[in-house]
């Protein structure tokens, strides 16, 4: 079941395109607890999941992977990937190993 989604943009040569993600809620697995999550790219869809020892370790997990994800992107390099608008952020959190990588308002409030 989808929780959450977030809807980015990518702005390339006068093209705009979404860039959906979609966050799942929290399941159990066989020991732990995962948290589904997809980006929808361009070049097709990224499913991956954040794992924890409950539900809310699990959810903090799979918020960090987005934001590593979106931030270690080409998109984002490239400076085509937008929310809300230019050079604010995706609002997501960042492992603290890649804090140098944030912009705008996720490197002050985040």
């Amino acid at each position: 079941m989808i929780i959450a989604t977030r809807l980015l943009t990518m702005c390339d040569g006068g093209a705009t395109r979404d860039i959906p993600i979609h966050i799942h809620a929290p399941e159990q697995s066989d020991v732990d607890w995962i948290c589904r999550f997809e980006i929808n790219w361009p070049a097709g869809k990224a499913k991956r999941w954040g794992a924890g020892v409950d539900a809310v370790q699990a959810l903090l997990s799979a918020l960090q992977m987005i934001g590593a994800e979106l931030y270690a992107s080409d998109q984002h390099k490239s400076g085509t990937l937008v929310w809300l608008s230019a050079d604010r952020g995706y609002g997501f959190p960042v492992p603290q190993s890649i804090r140098d990588l944030l912009v705008g308002d996720d490197s002050k409030f985040l």
